[in-house]
């Protein structure tokens, strides 16, 4: 005791500033959307790197959104999809990357980040992590029970036509709890932009979504991951991976549950979510140490493995399962391709728009 009284102020100071220093050295905390890591990946890095994690999940956008816009997120590494990035690296939510600390860039598809420099110009803010598609998920037993063998599951009528979620409202119908994924389907399906900017395309798009809301059982962007792999529903809109990975699930369970997939006719829209460093991270070279990581072939083609998306990997897409990049309902190609249309972010005003517009599909008023 009497030693620490006999510190000066200066040494005081210097003595916190080292231990504080100290005690966020060693660390990498994450935060990143449920289901989406496979659990071994950050834990077999810090357990290789000897980093404390500390690992939350969100399920939603604006859940992360609203961290990052605090510019108090706590966090190292966040999972923000292209629109988020659009929006927030310009209001200085992101740290620019440091590539000469991510030596394992030179793996990434040249012509996908072209693609993604749409909402990152210079990809200076962000690294695409996987890329995938919002479609429908569905129990084919459960729905050909309910439809018969002529069951439109190839397309959005499955879910927007009346006649045909009225009566599969019996078996679970479930969409996922964000606007910004699901208007752009429905503008989409009633032949209109679906980033459009235009109020009265939201209205036409409401009016249908009130139609069809008394068969809708719940909004929610994870629960339906489960759900659907437990037989508790029997359609999904939801990510392409989702019902890949919970449908493994399901036949690792053997209780005789079968989740598929389709990629309507109509198109759907095609996303792709990254990896970034909040403007407040503590632990920059951990985090810069950790997408390094994430972008070595070995790691991520088993992560799509386990995920059931496509990667922005060139060198890792080589490693991934047929099943998956060979799978046109999860990595289409060649006039599939033509139906997909990327969600592009708006101005705010729109997004008021949409934002009140769910609010009142959502309550059913």
């Amino acid at each position: 005791m009497k030693a620490k009284q006999l510190l000066s102020g200066a040494a005081l100071c210097l003595a916190a500033l080292l231990g504080a220093q100290a005690q966020a050295a060693g660390e990498l905390k994450l935060y990143a959307w449920v289901d989406y890591i496979p659990p071994n990946v950050p834990k077999d890095f810090a357990e290789a790197h000897n980093l404390k994690l500390k690992w939350d999940v969100h399920a939603t956008t604006e859940e992360l959104e609203a961290k990052l816009l605090t510019g108090k997120s706590g966090y190292d590494v966040v999972m923000p999809n292209a629109t988020t990035i659009k929006r927030l690296r310009d209001v200085g939510a992101f740290l620019k990357l440091d590539k000469s600390k991510l030596p394992n860039w030179k793996h990434l598809d040249p012509d996908l980040l072209e693609v993604f420099a749409a909402n990152d110009p210079g990809n200076e803010y962000a690294i695409p992590y996987m890329y995938g598609l919002n479609i429908i998920g569905f129990n084919p037993d459960k729905v050909k029970a309910v439809l018969g063998d002529n069951a439109p599951v190839d397309s959005w009528d499955l879910i927007f036509k009346e006649e045909n979620i009225s009566k599969l409202k019996s078996c679970g119908v479930a969409m996922m709890d964000s606007p910004e994924e699901i208007m752009p389907i429905v503008l989409h399906y009633l032949g209109l932009d679906p980033n459009s900017e235009n109020p009265a395309d939201y209205d036409k798009a409401t009016e249908l979504m009130l139609k069809i809301r008394p068969y809708i059982a719940y909004f929610h962007s994870a629960k339906y991951m489960t759900d659907i792999a437990n037989g508790d529903i029997c359609v999904a809109v939801g990510y392409s991976g989702s019902f890949y990975q919970f449908g493994n699930r399901a036949k690792e369970a053997g209780a005789g549950i079968t989740v598929d997939w389709r990629l309507p006719k109509e198109g759907a829209p095609l996303w792709y979510d990254n990896f970034a460093i909040p403007s407040d991270a503590q632990n920059i070279d951990e985090a810069h140490a950790f997408l390094d990581n994430m972008l070595r072939p070995e790691v991520i083609a088993p992560v799509s493995d386990v995920l059931g998306y496509p990667n922005a990997n060139k060198d890792g897409m080589k490693l991934v399962d047929p099943a998956i990049s060979e799978n046109p309902n999860l990595s289409p190609k060649g006039e599939q391709l033509k139906t997909l249309y990327a969600v592009q972010a708006l101005p705010q005003a729109t997004e008021r728009v949409r934002t009140r517009a769910w609010n009142r599909i959502k309550s059913g008023r």
